[in-house]
């Protein structure tokens, strides 16, 4: 049970019910993060904004990819479950790339770079090396996507520590980060 209320939709704040709506379309369902989320109007706008612009720089394969390294990372089992759930059936992702992306690493070469990168700036709070910003130089990747990243670790890390803070309900097939990937 989680810690922190989790309202039903039809309990939320009035100036959540929009954003919330059209998670509703978009998912055909609003997952408990969103409405946990949403018990804050101004969290919400927040969020839903920063996401909303983040959607636009990588593919969905990549930001999914992302989101796995550094809720594995953060040992968020909430987030572990809805990112493998997404990345399965929303990103087409194979099950062992998923285990890879726990891992901070990749198949492909390029979103190797990416994930490893993110993990590695998660892990250590941004405290990376010149050689982490050369290796993810050197798979192509612009310093706009390195701060992209960035923001994409900063959206998933707010995520994480919420949910871990609430204890949020897992509404997904459960994964858990403490079993190996």
């Amino acid at each position: 049970m989680s810690r922190l209320s989790i309202p039903a939709l039809d309990a939320v704040p009035e100036g959540s019910k929009t954003t919330l709506d059209a998670v509703h379309k978009q998912l055909g369902v609003v997952p408990n993060l969103f409405r946990l989320i949403g018990s804050s109007p101004a969290a919400l706008t927040g969020f839903a904004s920063f996401q909303g612009a983040l959607s636009k720089t990588f593919d969905v394969k990549t930001r999914e990819r992302i989101a796995l390294a550094v809720a594995q990372v953060n040992g968020c089992d909430y987030c572990l479950s809805a990112h493998t759930y997404l990345s399965l059936n929303l990103a087409k992702l194979s099950a062992q790339e998923i285990a890879l992306n726990r891992k901070g690493a990749s198949g492909d070469a390029k979103a190797n770079a990416i994930v490893a990168f993110a993990s590695k700036v998660a892990k250590d709070r941004g405290h990376v090396s010149e050689a982490d910003i050369k290796a993810v130089r050197d798979a192509g990747i612009t310093d706009a996507q390195i701060v992209e990243i960035v923001g994409l670790i900063a959206e998933n890390t707010f995520t994480n520590l919420l949910n871990e803070v609430a204890k949020t309900e897992i509404d997904f097939p459960m994964v858990r980060a403490a079993e190996a990937a």
